[in-house]
């Protein structure tokens, strides 16, 4: 049975969209940065380095990926709408950067080369779609980094599309989690894409450079990246069960080392963690006290579901609190929020979740709002 306190005053408590490891025993692992996150709750269970900024390299394509997907979706974009690839994206077959092939002047659709970009990681194909939505690089680089802005990627910036090496192109393995996080969650349709393992364009089949796509069938994604600057880089997901985790690898040594590395995380997490309901959505969880509204009463809940991920066997352990803001005043709207239920873990705070008004309180009369002021100044004399 997992125990609930009484009401509390409204304490601003730190921000635990990524809570602390309850762990000790990480994987230690040669790269510059990584993190495995839960996927559901957003909680961290275990990084290192997981805030600072290296080069992602062709992890960038995730947000590049991303904007169309989501252009797609909103109808700003179809899938079978011709896009040309013109001599600034035209990739000259180099063999310092991977390219879809797309002939010069050539054109494909933009479904086509969405997958150019998810699974060939197509340097080309990044950059024509860049100038088919923005007319140019810059300005769809622009996009991408107010896109990073709005999802709370806060230690990211972009200076192409494409995780070239360039001065200032830097991001996280905590940002480039919650970049994957967003894709799976907001471009489902699209998703499928990642987890496909060659890609044929132009009589050209290419393969899906994420090992773990062929050995590991709970894989379903995402996007590799390699730089002499970056080193191996991958960003992957994986499902098993109920459970989805995701990893973020920066700068290990090789292409076997990054997948090696990838494994170990996830079968680590997938062993020692699991996520439970703390509390049901939409259910009363208690009351509060109005001021100058037509009920003098609120009832509180949440608008979501509480999951928590927590080392196994541990849920019986969890102890919750009610953290309300002290003095709510009418009007209140439903589902405004009014406070937030606290899940604590050995005395460890490792989860919240907003509390909200379950019905509206519509503001009362000119007479009960005096009252209630008279009621309130004597109050606070005492």
């Amino acid at each position: 049975m997992i125990r609930k306190s009484s009401l509390a005053a409204f304490i601003l408590l730190p921000s635990l969209s990524y809570a602390a490891t309850v762990l000790t025993n990480p994987p230690e692992l040669n790269n510059n940065a990584y993190i495995l996150m839960d996927y559901e709750t957003g909680q961290v269970l275990a990084a290192k380095n997981e805030n600072n900024q290296y080069a992602p390299a062709s992890m960038t394509k995730m947000m590049t990926s991303y904007l169309v997907e989501q252009k797609l979706l909103k109808g700003e974009l179809t899938e079978d709408e011709q896009v040309r690839m013109n001599e600034s994206a035209w990739c000259r077959g180099s063999s310092r950067e991977s390219c879809m092939y797309v002939p010069l002047n050539g054109t494909a659709t933009v479904l086509e080369m969405l997958r150019g970009v998810i699974v060939q990681s197509g340097n080309d194909a990044s950059k024509a779609l860049a100038e088919h939505i923005a007319g140019n690089e810059g300005t769809f680089v622009h996009m991408m980094n107010e896109e990073a802005k709005r999802i709370g990627m806060t230690n990211t910036h972009f200076v192409n599309s494409t995780g070239m090496p360039a001065e200032g192109h830097l991001s996280t393995a905590k940002d480039m989690a919650l970049l994957a996080q967003h894709i799976i969650k907001d471009s489902s349709k699209y998703y499928p894409i990642y987890s496909e393992k060659e890609f044929t364009f132009n009589g050209i089949k290419q393969g899906n450079r994420n090992a773990l796509l062929y050995t590991d069938p709970s894989v379903d994604g995402l996007k590799t990246g390699h730089t002499d600057e970056a080193g191996f880089c991958l960003t992957t997901s994986a499902k098993r069960g109920p459970m989805r985790l995701i990893s973020v690898i920066m700068g290990a040594p090789s292409m076997n080392e990054r997948a090696k590395q990838t494994r170990e995380l996830l079968s680590w997490g997938f062993s020692n963690f699991e996520t439970v309901n703390v509390q049901p959505a939409n259910q009363s969880l208690a009351k509060a006290k109005v001021w100058f509204g037509q009920e003098n009463e609120v009832l509180i809940g949440l608008a979501e579901n509480f999951n928590v991920t927590m080392p196994k066997g541990q849920a019986s352990n969890i102890k919750t609190q009610l953290v309300v803001q002290p003095k709510l005043n009418a009007p209140l709207a439903q589902g405004q929020v009014i406070g937030k239920l606290v899940a604590s873990l050995d005395g460890k705070v490792i989860a919240e979740k907003p509390l909200v008004a379950l019905k509206p309180v519509e503001e009362a009369g000119f007479f009960s709002r005096m009252i209630d002021h008279i009621k309130q100044f004597f109050s606070n004399l005492f």
